[in-house]
């Protein structure tokens, strides 16, 4: 099953106030975005929200599961992707809310990324200004 035009318009309205949302297409499902930044899922008119440590409670307290998908091996699971309670379509101030915790997340995950990817970059580059030692025998 796709993902309903109508479901991805109110996903798209109900988050408006967080800034630009956008929606893309990818494998069978959809990337929600807030100024460029992805922090939700949506496959099959279900909305998975970005999650890391700060966030994930929250979820396991609403009995929410992470996102998963089938492949030929088996059923996969994205745990950084949790879906999000049922009850927050209904509740527009909550939807808005767990949505900009998910977008702090996805912030977090950014920035961590970067400062690794920094971190490795800065090795790198000391490691190659290293000169092997030589020994010299006269």
């Amino acid at each position: 099953m796709a993902n309903s035009p109508r479901f991805i318009e109110f996903i798209r309205d109900e988050l408006a106030p967080l800034g630009c949302i956008t929606v893309r297409n990818m494998f069978g499902g959809a990337a929600v975005y807030c100024d460029g930044q992805v922090f939700a899922l949506i496959t099959d008119d279900v909305l998975h929200f970005k999650i890391d440590a700060e966030t994930r409670p929250h979820y396991e307290l609403e009995g929410c599961t992470p996102f998963s998908y089938a492949t030929k091996d088996g059923e996969h699971h994205l745990t950084s992707y949790w879906r999000a309670p049922e009850r927050l379509l209904d509740e527009t101030s909550d939807l808005v809310a767990w949505a900009g915790a998910a977008i702090a997340a996805a912030h977090r995950a950014a920035k961590a990324k970067r400062q690794v990817k920094s971190k490795s970059k800065s090795q790198a580059k000391t490691a190659a200004k290293r000169k092997p030692k030589t020994s010299s025998k006269t």
